[in-house]
């Protein structure tokens, strides 16, 4: 925790080391990610710094531990101006302050299941 919480103050953006070719040829780009100290992580700040998604639609979704969202999605909106960015989903895949890591399993899976499949159909990518 201490590490993204300096990375966040620092402004630090860790180089990628992956490389994602042919991202041109997509309309719609699905971005997922967890939260960390309320925050879109490092790492995912520099991939959304790092490649052009210029008229490109973005789909934010992200996993918490509890927590919810916090500036995420802004985020994500301030780094792709040139995007348009629909509406996130955001899960609570654990819960950090009980012990319980990520954890989407058993009825809580066929709960969340049914949460993406309506948040699909509200932002228009599913009918």
């Amino acid at each position: 925790m201490q590490q993204v919480v300096r990375e966040n103050e620092t402004g630090y953006l860790p180089p990628l080391k992956t490389v994602i070719d042919g991202s041109n040829q997509y309309d719609f780009v699905f971005v997922g990610f967890p939260t960390w100290d309320m925050k879109l992580p490092p790492p995912m700040k520099s991939f959304l710094r790092q490649y052009s998604f210029r008229g490109k639609t973005i789909i934010p979704f992200n996993s918490n531990g509890g927590y919810g969202p916090g500036s995420t999605f802004q985020t994500v909106r301030e780094l792709c101006p040139q995007s348009t960015v629909l509406e996130g989903f955001s899960t609570r895949g654990g819960l950090e302050r009980d012990g319980q890591l990520l954890a989407i399993k058993d009825a809580r899976a066929e709960e969340v299941r049914k949460e993406v499949e309506s948040w699909l159909k509200t932002i228009g990518m599913l009918k």
